[in-house]
């Protein structure tokens, strides 16, 4: 079981609180409990009461200390959670011992606690707890107290039906702790992805906020600005131009103007007039996207074709995000070109991204857009020596596929070498955002589904 490097931040929300761990050692109180009481008095088998009933006291001992020394809302390190689940594999070690080892049937339930730390712990504090699980089965299948019995017989397994049930034991172990370790790493994996592209749109929606800000910004500095021009230029009037104030005056009054033509720079920005730049064209598009990867040293070329007149959308940080981030990677592994080719027919939108380098490695493409599968390890293990967490990429394919594109990866064919990534829309998606009021965009630009396609 191997754990994939991740920042340190994502793991704090991940450590057991103290009140789970005290809840299921409440259940396993009250299971034991019944489970005594039954054998003992309802079934009427002898057994060793008051050590039985001492490990389960202590076990309740230790909740009550444990909610008194600590808040239930407390979240506990990884040491911390692995040495109770350690006192929970031993206080259950002890009962079987005093109820007849690896005979009791209730001997799997060494097994839970495993399983707990395989779904909120580290890979090597689960290992250590399964082994300690196994040193702990071992032990009580050779040292232990008579299975409780009717009567004065004895109950005996055959030795190899013993070593049996050890065995199915430890297989059960390794491989319940394993599956559960590795569901529990991809759903958190999974989940802190897509925390990480809430976080990316929620930043660029604020941006976008930016523009009614601005626009509330012009209107209530309108009014102050105004005075002070006109004031600037009813002073300007009773000085003679010879005098050293009517300089300053002038440059009151210059600034003043400036201010003003600021203000109607960013009202006209805001307006919802401004049909450019509340719709943008693909091409346009892409020029932005562009724009700020030129200059390093990649040939970035840009083909346009297709049929009929050319895909217009409403402006998406999303989408602007996203091609932005596949095409950075694209710079980022190309040799010396990167082709961007834009097509378009009476049904589809395509944007194909291809570049010259290394290519997907074959053993990893069909997971490329997975959370933490880097595709800078996968693609050049050579040139970028230990990659990225696979982020962006799953970012990037995330926020396209919201907006109700469908994205492909694969490799140019031999002799060739290079990735291509596919970008496809419905064209019909595009010619209804088109056909939208563009009053109902006013102020933001934020995503609202599908329907949506340019930024």
């Amino acid at each position: 079981m191997t754990e994939p490097a991740e920042p340190g931040f994502l793991l704090a929300h991940r450590r057991l609180k103290l009140d789970t761990l005290v809840r299921l050692r409440w259940l396993a109180v009250a299971g034991q409990t019944v489970a005594l009481l039954i054998v003992h008095l309802g079934l009427g088998y002898p057994l060793p009461v008051a050590p039985a009933f001492a490990l389960v006291a202590l076990s309740a001992w230790v909740n009550v200390f444990l909610k008194i020394r600590s808040p239930s809302a407390l979240r506990l390190s990884d040491r911390s959670a692995a040495v109770q689940l350690a006192y929970d594999i031993l206080q259950m070690c002890g009962l079987l011992y005093l109820t007849g080892g690896l005979g009791n049937p209730f001997a799997f339930l060494l097994l839970a606690p495993v399983m707990v730390s395989a779904t909120g712990l580290s890979g090597r504090l689960t290992l250590a707890l399964g082994l300690l699980a196994t040193a702990c089965a071992t032990a009580i299948a050779f040292f232990h107290l008579p299975l409780p019995w009717p009567d004065t017989a004895v109950f005996a397994l055959p030795v190899v039906y013993s070593v049996g049930i050890w065995i199915a034991l430890v297989c059960s172990l390794a491989f319940m702790a394993a599956y559960a370790f590795r569901v529990a790493v991809e759903a958190r994996q999974l989940a802190d992805a897509l925390a990480a592209s809430e976080l990316v749109l929620a930043r660029e929606q604020h941006l976008n906020a930016l523009d009614g800000l601005a626009a509330a910004a012009a209107h209530e500095l309108g009014t102050p600005l105004a005075t002070i021009f006109l004031t600037a230029k009813e002073l300007s009037r009773e000085f003679e131009p010879s005098d050293p104030r009517a300089e300053d005056v002038a440059l009151i009054r210059s600034q003043a103007e400036r201010c003003r033509d600021i203000l109607r720079q960013l009202t006209t920005l805001s307006s919802d007039k401004d049909m450019h730049f509340q719709r943008m064209p693909m091409s346009q598009l892409i020029e932005e996207v562009v724009e700020p990867h030129r200059g390093f040293g990649i040939a970035i070329k840009v083909a346009m074709s297709g049929e009929g007149s050319e895909p217009v959308g409403s402006r998406n940080p999303a989408i602007r995000y996203g091609l932005g981030n596949l095409l950075e990677n694209a710079v980022d592994f190309a040799k010396s070109t990167v082709q961007i080719t834009c097509s378009w027919d009476s049904r589809t939108a395509r944007i194909i991204i291809t570049d010259d380098g290394p290519g997907f490695s074959a053993d990893v493409l069909s997971r490329i857009g997975e959370p933490y599968i880097s595709a800078r390890g996968a693609r050049s293990a050579v040139n970028h020596p230990g990659g990225g967490l696979g982020l962006g990429f799953f970012i990037a394919k995330t926020l396209l596929e919201r907006t109700g594109a469908r994205l492909s990866m694969e490799n140019r064919a031999p002799p060739e070498t290079g990735a291509i990534v596919r970008i496809t829309w419905p064209r019909a998606s595009i010619e209804a955002q088109r056909n939208m009021d563009p009053a109902s965009d006013s102020g933001h630009n934020s995503f609202h589904g599908p329907g949506t396609l340019l930024p």
